[in-house]
């Protein structure tokens, strides 16, 4: 199962009182995730921008590391 390191910017929305997350955008490196989230972060409730890993073969990702978060965020590292 080889692992991969990718990068993703998940905006936030609220639906029935509930914080849940909207369309996930990759990023190329955490630099670009951070920029990408900082900038959609005006227009959203929230948005958040993780490392996670990826097995290449099934597409499963795992182990979401928060890089930078920016208003109201559902928590995806299971802290």
């Amino acid at each position: 199962m080889p692992l991969a390191e990718k990068f993703i910017v998940l905006p936030f929305k609220k639906t029935r009182g509930q914080i849940v997350p909207g369309e996930m955008r990759q990023a190329s490196s955490a630099a670009s995730a951070e920029k990408i989230a900082t900038a959609m972060s005006a227009r959203h409730i929230g948005v958040a921008a993780y490392s996670v890993q990826v097995d290449e073969e099934s597409g499963d990702m795992s182990s979401p590391k928060l890089i930078i978060g920016f208003g109201e965020t559902a928590d995806l590292t299971g802290n």
